[in-house]
């Protein structure tokens, strides 16, 4: 009792009845929020959904229990006010802590969207391309929310944010030199982020080909790609954003290349016919593009001619694609013997240059 007259002086030492009603206010005010408030939360979110409002539906619903707390805390701030004829929420002494704790459960309601959609991102977006990066940025906006909360609190306190954020930026700045390298990363998978280069379930190639296969999993710091021999490898986003990246997975076909070394001996009639007769064969196949079939004389060697044959298929599948390009390649040795073209190696240039 002497500590609540040296922190209340006007305290009054309730009695039997004043306790008594101050519970059954309690109990009156746990009975609105059970059976008033949070119904007609309820059935507002089912109201929003049915008129798809599915966002304000999500945020209602997630500060329902923040709402039914902070609820609850008036009441028994009430009840207390009443118990001991102090007015709790307006005395110097106590409207800092009941604003803290209200302000508390603002803030723990937007926490509760963020952790909602941080579980459940596809809920967020009706797009189809969904950026595989979104929980790691509602993460970091939970972090957010918890230090604004704190600031916000301890502004009511008359805390010294001055010499406190002074400390937290310099120590902000000895650890970022110390982490410069994962800073690095964590700012490419923003980069991946924003670009959006790629999706989960994507067929991915560096220009260098030294990482080929299909991305797994996307992290803020790293990318989790299953390479051909169902091996996976985590690959720092800073190494992917700094290189060219082929996305195989949105080609919509394939480029199919040869080249056919023919003898300088043949007619030229003849290897015109075969060149041509290449080029139909290419052209009449069901599975090739039509606007783009090359058959040429592209090179002039010492005995020989090379010949290009490049070609598309229209698929992004690589075993029909190499099934097509199995079948015209057969086609052309085909042309070949009928046509009695005399072929060359690659190789047989190199002699006579070799002897000069």
């Amino acid at each position: 009792m002497d500590s609540l007259h040296w922190i209340l002086p006007k305290f009054t030492v309730p009695t039997w009845m004043d306790v008594l009603i101050a519970i059954i206010i309690c109990i009156v005010g746990w009975l609105i929020q059970r059976f008033i408030i949070k119904k007609i939360i309820n059935r507002l979110v089912i109201f929003l959904r049915n008129r798809q409002q599915n966002f304000q539906a999500n945020v209602l619903a997630q500060f329902s229990k923040a709402i039914g707390y902070a609820f609850m805390t008036a009441v028994i701030v009430l009840s207390l006010s009443y118990l001991i004829e102090v007015p709790l929420f307006m005395h110097k002494s106590t409207k800092n802590f009941v604003l803290s704790i209200m302000v508390f459960f603002a803030f723990k309601g937007v926490y509760d969207v963020l952790n909602f959609y941080t579980k459940q991102p596809l809920q967020l977006t009706s797009e189809e391309d969904q950026n595989v990066l979104l929980p790691f940025f509602l993460r970091i906006g939970k972090v957010l929310i918890m230090i604004f909360a704190m600031f916000t609190i301890a502004s009511f306190w008359n805390f010294n944010l001055n010499g406190f954020l002074t400390g937290i930026g310099l120590t902000g700045v000895a650890i970022a030199f110390g982490i410069r390298d994962t800073l690095a990363h964590v700012f490419g998978g923003m980069s991946v982020a924003l670009d959006n280069p790629f999706q989960i379930g994507d067929w991915i190639a560096t220009e260098d080909q030294k990482i080929e296969g299909t991305i797994e999993d996307i992290n803020l710091r790293s990318t989790l790609i299953q390479t051909g021999d169902k091996g996976l490898v985590y690959v720092p986003n800073s190494y992917l954003v700094n290189r060219p990246i082929y996305n195989l997975s949105r080609r919509e076909k394939r480029k199919c290349e040869q080249f056919l070394y023919v003898a300088a001996t043949n007619e030229e009639d003849i290897l015109r016919s075969a060149l041509t007769a290449i080029h139909k064969e290419i052209y009449l196949h069901a599975n090739t593009e039509k606007d783009m079939i090359h058959v040429y004389v592209d090179e002039f060697h010492y005995d020989s001619y090379r010949v290009l044959i490049r070609f598309f298929v229209a698929t992004n599948d690589t075993a029909v694609m190499l099934g097509v390009r199995q079948e015209i390649f057969f086609a052309i040795r085909q042309i070949v013997e009928e046509l009695s073209i005399t072929l060359a190696s690659p190789d047989e240039d190199e002699e006579p240059r070799k002897k000069k």
